[in-house]
């Protein structure tokens, strides 16, 4: 059998679910991490502050770039971690490093957008 005859055909209900679970994925993100209440006020002040300021359309790309980063890296560190919950629940060294690497990306991405925003708002400043 080929991939495409193994393929279900598209259909706009199965569409209309996944956009359900990617909703009720950001939910649980947004509920269950205290770090993502921390992204969610850091968003709020960056679109705020662009808004009073102003900004060019040019640097609300940069801007919509490094909040979007900094949640993908956010949302990609929880799956990982619950993954990792799951396959294994009492500590392991190996898992506790995948967690550890997960966790950096986010900080290396909220360094990136601090990095972002100020190269960004300074010069409105």
């Amino acid at each position: 059998m080929s991939d495409n005859e193994s393929r279900t055909p598209f259909s706009l209900h199965a569409r209309s679910r996944s956009f359900f679970f990617a909703f009720r994925g950001i939910a649980y993100l947004a509920r269950s991490e205290h770090n993502a209440w921390i992204h969610l006020a850091a968003s709020v002040a960056a679109i705020a502050l662009g808004g009073s300021l102003k900004i060019s359309a040019n640097d609300w790309r940069w801007i919509a770039l490094a909040i979007t980063l900094v949640w993908l890296a956010e949302a990609l560190n929880t799956a990982i971690e619950r993954l990792c919950d799951v396959v294994n629940p009492n500590f392991d060294q190996r898992i506790g490093h995948a967690k550890d690497v997960a966790a950096g990306g986010v900080l290396i991405a909220a360094i990136g957008a601090a990095a972002i925003g100020a190269v960004t708002f300074l010069p409105y400043l």
